[in-house]
Protein backbone atom coordinates (compact mmCIF):
# COMPACT_ATOMS: atom_id res chain seq x y z
CA UNK A 1 0.00 0.00 0.00
CA UNK A 2 1.40 3.81 -0.63
CA UNK A 3 0.47 6.26 1.66
CA UNK A 4 0.93 9.66 0.63
CA UNK A 5 1.97 12.87 3.34
CA UNK A 6 0.80 16.27 1.97
CA UNK A 7 2.34 18.58 4.88
CA UNK A 8 0.58 21.28 3.35
CA UNK A 9 -2.10 20.67 1.66
CA UNK A 10 -4.41 23.14 0.25
CA UNK A 11 -7.58 23.75 -1.91
CA UNK A 12 -6.66 24.08 -5.56
CA UNK A 13 -9.40 27.20 -6.85
CA UNK A 14 -8.44 26.80 -11.03
CA UNK A 15 -10.42 29.41 -13.84
CA UNK A 16 -10.62 30.33 -17.14
CA UNK A 17 -10.81 34.12 -18.24
CA UNK A 18 -10.21 35.67 -21.72
CA UNK A 19 -7.81 37.77 -20.58
CA UNK A 20 -6.91 38.79 -17.50
CA UNK A 21 -8.42 42.31 -16.25
CA UNK A 22 -7.26 45.94 -16.27
CA UNK A 23 -6.98 47.62 -13.05
CA UNK A 24 -10.37 48.42 -11.89
CA UNK A 25 -12.00 46.41 -14.14
CA UNK A 26 -13.54 42.74 -12.89
CA UNK A 27 -13.31 39.81 -15.34
CA UNK A 28 -16.03 37.58 -15.14
CA UNK A 29 -16.28 33.69 -15.72
CA UNK A 30 -18.48 30.80 -15.62
CA UNK A 31 -15.55 28.21 -15.93
CA UNK A 32 -14.20 27.71 -12.63
CA UNK A 33 -13.32 24.78 -9.86
CA UNK A 34 -12.28 23.63 -6.57
CA UNK A 35 -10.40 20.61 -5.86
CA UNK A 36 -8.28 19.22 -2.67
CA UNK A 37 -4.30 19.74 -3.95
CA UNK A 38 -0.96 19.59 -2.89
CA UNK A 39 1.69 17.07 -4.24
CA UNK A 40 1.00 13.71 -1.97
CA UNK A 41 -2.70 14.15 -2.27
CA UNK A 42 -2.74 14.76 -5.92
CA UNK A 43 -0.62 11.67 -6.28
CA UNK A 44 -3.26 9.63 -4.16
CA UNK A 45 -5.72 10.97 -6.58
CA UNK A 46 -3.78 9.43 -9.81
CA UNK A 47 -2.83 6.16 -7.93
CA UNK A 48 -6.43 5.94 -7.07
CA UNK A 49 -7.34 5.54 -10.68
CA UNK A 50 -4.77 3.57 -11.64
CA UNK A 51 -6.14 0.99 -9.60
CA UNK A 52 -3.36 0.94 -7.31
CA UNK A 53 -4.52 0.96 -3.05
CA UNK A 54 -3.33 4.17 -1.14
CA UNK A 55 -4.30 6.54 2.04
CA UNK A 56 -3.72 10.16 1.86
CA UNK A 57 -2.68 12.12 5.24
CA UNK A 58 -0.80 14.91 5.95
CA UNK A 59 -2.20 18.44 8.09
CA UNK A 60 -5.18 20.17 7.65
CA UNK A 61 -7.18 23.00 9.28
CA UNK A 62 -10.17 24.58 9.36
CA UNK A 63 -13.17 24.86 6.81
CA UNK A 64 -10.87 24.35 3.79
CA UNK A 65 -9.12 21.29 5.67
CA UNK A 66 -12.79 20.15 6.36
CA UNK A 67 -13.00 20.69 2.25
CA UNK A 68 -10.23 18.40 1.61
CA UNK A 69 -11.21 15.68 3.92
CA UNK A 70 -14.95 15.67 2.54
CA UNK A 71 -13.94 16.08 -1.08
CA UNK A 72 -11.44 13.17 -0.80
CA UNK A 73 -14.34 11.23 0.96
CA UNK A 74 -16.71 11.71 -1.55
CA UNK A 75 -14.19 10.33 -4.22
CA UNK A 76 -13.36 7.63 -2.44
CA UNK A 77 -10.11 8.10 -1.40
CA UNK A 78 -9.27 6.77 2.15
CA UNK A 79 -7.96 9.89 3.79
CA UNK A 80 -6.34 10.63 7.67
CA UNK A 81 -5.56 13.36 8.18
CA UNK A 82 -3.90 15.68 11.68
CA UNK A 83 -5.94 18.63 12.95
CA UNK A 84 -4.51 21.71 13.27
CA UNK A 85 -5.85 25.32 14.56
CA UNK A 86 -4.32 26.68 11.39
CA UNK A 87 -6.22 27.20 8.02
CA UNK A 88 -5.25 24.76 4.98
CA UNK A 89 -4.20 27.20 2.01
CA UNK A 90 -6.39 28.50 -1.01
CA UNK A 91 -4.05 28.60 -3.96
CA UNK A 92 -5.09 29.69 -7.25
CA UNK A 93 -4.77 28.83 -11.01
CA UNK A 94 -5.84 31.59 -13.55
CA UNK A 95 -5.87 30.63 -17.26
CA UNK A 96 -5.98 32.88 -20.15
CA UNK A 97 -5.68 31.75 -23.90
CA UNK A 98 -2.03 32.81 -23.76
CA UNK A 99 -0.98 31.78 -19.93
CA UNK A 100 -0.96 30.26 -16.77
CA UNK A 101 -1.01 32.70 -13.52
CA UNK A 102 0.03 31.07 -9.98
CA UNK A 103 -0.99 32.39 -6.82
CA UNK A 104 -0.06 30.15 -3.72
CA UNK A 105 -0.23 30.88 0.26
CA UNK A 106 2.22 29.62 2.74
CA UNK A 107 -0.31 27.92 4.61
CA UNK A 108 -0.62 27.57 8.40
CA UNK A 109 2.38 27.28 11.06
CA UNK A 110 2.38 23.97 12.09
CA UNK A 111 4.43 22.67 15.23
CA UNK A 112 6.27 19.67 16.20
CA UNK A 113 3.29 18.31 18.21
CA UNK A 114 1.17 17.94 14.51
CA UNK A 115 4.31 15.70 12.79
CA UNK A 116 4.51 13.36 16.23
CA UNK A 117 0.18 13.16 15.66
CA UNK A 118 1.32 12.38 11.93
CA UNK A 119 4.32 9.53 12.54
CA UNK A 120 1.51 7.81 14.58
CA UNK A 121 -1.36 7.58 12.05
CA UNK A 122 1.50 6.58 9.63
CA UNK A 123 2.77 3.95 11.64
CA UNK A 124 -0.52 2.48 12.70
CA UNK A 125 -1.54 2.06 8.13
CA UNK A 126 1.62 0.05 8.43
CA UNK A 127 2.51 1.22 4.44
CA UNK A 128 5.21 -0.30 2.23
CA UNK A 129 5.49 3.38 0.66
CA UNK A 130 5.67 6.52 1.95
CA UNK A 131 5.43 9.24 -0.49
CA UNK A 132 6.38 12.98 1.06
CA UNK A 133 5.15 15.64 -1.55
CA UNK A 134 4.84 19.52 -1.41
CA UNK A 135 6.13 22.17 0.15
CA UNK A 136 6.85 22.78 3.99
CA UNK A 137 4.54 24.55 5.76
CA UNK A 138 6.29 27.39 8.34
CA UNK A 139 7.68 25.95 11.50
CA UNK A 140 8.55 22.66 8.97
CA UNK A 141 11.86 22.06 8.09
CA UNK A 142 13.59 19.13 6.06
CA UNK A 143 14.54 17.04 9.51
CA UNK A 144 10.58 16.67 10.01
CA UNK A 145 10.81 14.59 6.57
CA UNK A 146 13.55 12.91 8.12
CA UNK A 147 12.05 11.47 11.05
CA UNK A 148 9.39 9.99 8.63
CA UNK A 149 11.69 8.07 6.19
CA UNK A 150 13.74 6.65 9.75
CA UNK A 151 10.52 6.14 11.84
CA UNK A 152 9.53 2.79 10.11
CA UNK A 153 10.47 0.16 7.78
CA UNK A 154 8.65 1.70 4.63
CA UNK A 155 10.47 2.85 1.37
CA UNK A 156 10.46 6.74 1.47
CA UNK A 157 9.82 8.88 -1.85
CA UNK A 158 10.01 12.69 -1.65
CA UNK A 159 8.84 15.19 -4.41
CA UNK A 160 9.53 18.08 -2.84
CA UNK A 161 11.56 21.44 -3.47
CA UNK A 162 15.32 21.22 -4.43
CA UNK A 163 16.73 22.91 -1.60
CA UNK A 164 14.81 20.43 0.63
CA UNK A 165 15.98 17.97 -1.50
CA UNK A 166 19.42 19.06 -0.68
CA UNK A 167 19.39 19.45 2.77
CA UNK A 168 17.87 15.83 3.51
CA UNK A 169 19.90 13.44 5.51
CA UNK A 170 18.08 9.86 5.38
CA UNK A 171 18.24 7.56 2.65
CA UNK A 172 15.24 7.74 -0.01
CA UNK A 173 14.05 5.14 -2.36
CA UNK A 174 13.39 7.92 -4.89
CA UNK A 175 12.91 11.60 -5.16
CA UNK A 176 11.14 13.57 -8.18
CA UNK A 177 12.44 16.70 -8.97
CA UNK A 178 11.97 19.22 -12.03
CA UNK A 179 14.29 20.73 -14.13
CA UNK A 180 14.36 24.12 -11.83
CA UNK A 181 14.15 21.77 -8.49
CA UNK A 182 16.94 19.38 -10.16
CA UNK A 183 19.20 22.51 -10.82
CA UNK A 184 18.36 23.86 -7.13
CA UNK A 185 19.64 20.41 -5.51
CA UNK A 186 22.79 20.30 -7.25
CA UNK A 187 23.83 23.33 -8.35
CA UNK A 188 24.25 22.28 -12.24
CA UNK A 189 23.29 24.74 -14.46
CA UNK A 190 20.62 21.98 -16.39
CA UNK A 191 20.07 23.81 -19.88
CA UNK A 192 20.94 21.14 -21.90
CA UNK A 193 20.22 17.00 -21.55
CA UNK A 194 23.80 16.26 -20.73
CA UNK A 195 23.58 18.46 -18.05
CA UNK A 196 19.93 16.93 -16.66
CA UNK A 197 22.08 13.32 -16.94
CA UNK A 198 24.67 14.86 -14.94
CA UNK A 199 22.61 16.63 -11.71
CA UNK A 200 20.60 13.59 -11.95
CA UNK A 201 23.47 11.21 -11.11
CA UNK A 202 24.90 13.29 -8.65
CA UNK A 203 21.28 13.55 -6.84
CA UNK A 204 21.45 9.92 -6.55
CA UNK A 205 24.79 9.31 -5.06
CA UNK A 206 23.50 11.84 -2.19
CA UNK A 207 21.30 9.55 -0.76
CA UNK A 208 18.34 8.24 -3.26
CA UNK A 209 18.02 5.15 -4.88
CA UNK A 210 16.06 6.27 -7.94
CA UNK A 211 15.81 10.34 -9.54
CA UNK A 212 13.06 10.88 -11.64
CA UNK A 213 13.16 14.06 -12.96
CA UNK A 214 10.77 15.41 -15.19
CA UNK A 215 11.69 17.51 -17.62
CA UNK A 216 7.81 19.13 -18.99
CA UNK A 217 8.66 18.86 -23.21
CA UNK A 218 11.85 17.24 -23.02
CA UNK A 219 10.59 13.99 -21.37
CA UNK A 220 11.58 12.74 -18.21
CA UNK A 221 15.08 10.94 -16.84
CA UNK A 222 15.42 8.10 -14.29
CA UNK A 223 18.56 7.10 -13.02
CA UNK A 224 18.29 4.08 -11.12
CA UNK A 225 21.92 2.03 -9.42
CA UNK A 226 22.05 -0.22 -12.96
CA UNK A 227 21.25 2.59 -15.70
CA UNK A 228 19.87 5.75 -16.69
CA UNK A 229 16.94 6.28 -19.17
CA UNK A 230 15.49 9.27 -20.87
CA UNK A 231 11.79 8.44 -22.28
CA UNK A 232 10.92 11.19 -24.43
CA UNK A 233 7.23 13.11 -24.05
CA UNK A 234 4.21 12.31 -25.61
CA UNK A 235 2.66 14.84 -28.09
CA UNK A 236 -0.53 16.29 -26.19
CA UNK A 237 -2.95 19.16 -26.43
CA UNK A 238 -1.95 21.22 -22.90
CA UNK A 239 -4.76 22.64 -21.11
CA UNK A 240 -2.98 22.77 -18.01
CA UNK A 241 0.16 21.85 -16.16
CA UNK A 242 -1.04 21.21 -12.78
CA UNK A 243 -0.20 18.11 -11.26
CA UNK A 244 2.04 16.86 -14.37
CA UNK A 245 4.62 16.29 -12.45
CA UNK A 246 2.09 14.36 -9.16
CA UNK A 247 0.81 11.99 -11.94
CA UNK A 248 3.65 11.10 -13.91
CA UNK A 249 5.29 9.84 -10.23
CA UNK A 250 2.18 7.92 -9.40
CA UNK A 251 2.21 6.21 -12.97
CA UNK A 252 6.30 5.21 -11.94
CA UNK A 253 4.77 4.40 -8.23
CA UNK A 254 2.06 2.18 -9.67
CA UNK A 255 3.91 0.16 -12.21
CA UNK A 256 6.48 -0.43 -9.58
CA UNK A 257 4.32 -1.45 -7.18
CA UNK A 258 2.76 -4.12 -9.63
CA UNK A 259 6.63 -5.48 -10.25
CA UNK A 260 7.50 -3.40 -13.18
CA UNK A 261 10.80 -2.91 -14.12
CA UNK A 262 12.48 0.77 -14.31
CA UNK A 263 12.29 1.58 -17.61
CA UNK A 264 8.29 0.39 -17.54
CA UNK A 265 7.90 2.21 -15.01
CA UNK A 266 8.88 5.38 -17.00
CA UNK A 267 7.20 4.65 -19.79
CA UNK A 268 4.17 4.76 -17.42
CA UNK A 269 4.73 7.90 -15.73
CA UNK A 270 4.62 9.57 -18.99
CA UNK A 271 1.76 8.17 -20.62
CA UNK A 272 -0.03 9.19 -17.50
CA UNK A 273 1.42 12.55 -17.46
CA UNK A 274 0.72 13.21 -20.79
CA UNK A 275 -2.93 12.55 -20.10
CA UNK A 276 -3.15 14.79 -17.43
CA UNK A 277 -2.10 17.82 -18.94
CA UNK A 278 -4.76 17.42 -21.64
CA UNK A 279 -7.42 18.23 -18.79
CA UNK A 280 -7.85 21.79 -16.16
CA UNK A 281 -6.69 21.97 -12.96
CA UNK A 282 -6.38 18.51 -10.63
CA UNK A 283 -9.19 16.92 -12.39
CA UNK A 284 -8.32 13.05 -13.10
CA UNK A 285 -8.63 11.42 -16.97
CA UNK A 286 -9.90 7.93 -17.02
CA UNK A 287 -6.26 6.00 -17.65
CA UNK A 288 -8.43 3.10 -18.83
CA UNK A 289 -6.53 2.73 -22.33
CA UNK A 290 -3.43 4.12 -21.28
CA UNK A 291 -1.65 0.80 -22.22
CA UNK A 292 -1.93 2.24 -25.56
CA UNK A 293 -0.10 5.42 -24.42
CA UNK A 294 2.52 3.90 -22.45
CA UNK A 295 3.36 1.64 -25.58
CA UNK A 296 3.78 4.50 -27.46
CA UNK A 297 6.78 6.49 -25.11
CA UNK A 298 10.06 6.18 -27.02
CA UNK A 299 12.93 5.41 -23.65
CA UNK A 300 16.68 5.43 -24.55
CA UNK A 301 19.54 5.00 -22.61
CA UNK A 302 22.30 7.09 -21.96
Amino acid sequence: MILTVTLNPAVDHTLEVDNLPEPAEVARTDTARVDPGGKGINVSKYLVELDAETIATGVVGDFLGRFVRDSLGDDGITNDFVDIAGRTRLNTTILTDEAEYKINHDGPTVDSSAIDDLLDIIARYDPDTVVVGGSLPPGVGPDSIDRIARAGDWQTVVDVGGEVLHDLDASYALCKPNREELAAATGIAVDSRAACYDAVERLRQSGYERVLASLGVDGAIMATPNECLHAAALDADIVDTVGAGDSMLAGVLSALNRGATDEEALRAGVAVASRVVSVPGTDVPPFDDITRAIDRVSVSRR
